[in-house]
């Protein structure tokens, strides 16, 4: 889906590593959220507390996941998803451009 229709933004960011990486959250009407994000070159770890599917929109990334020992590249289009409560790593060269979609 390339627009999100009838949903509420929050005006504030949320900012990580420096401001490396920055998201907006978008709440639909039935309650369920999603993050747009931007992340700059560099390596990250996040902490899930809900499932989340993370879309690629543009740009490249490496990524470990939970229990695996080798990286995975995502590109444009893809889609990968992280587990309940557990944490995972993503790098990237170039700028990356995605959306989070949480699952509670």
């Amino acid at each position: 889906m390339a627009e999100f229709n009838n949903v509420t933004v929050v005006k504030k960011a949320s900012t990580y590593f420096e401001g490396s990486v920055t998201s907006r959250t978008v709440i639909f009407q039935d309650g369920s959220k999603k993050t747009l994000g931007i992340m700059m070159p560099g390596e990250y770890e996040f902490n899930t507390a809900d499932r989340e599917l993370m879309e690629i929109l543009a740009g490249e990334a490496e990524v470990l996941l939970p229990g695996e020992e080798s990286w995975s590249v995502f590109r444009e289009g893809d889609v990968f998803e992280v587990r309940a409560d557990s944490s995972f790593k993503i790098r990237t060269k170039g700028i990356l451009d995605y959306c989070c979609s949480y699952i509670s």
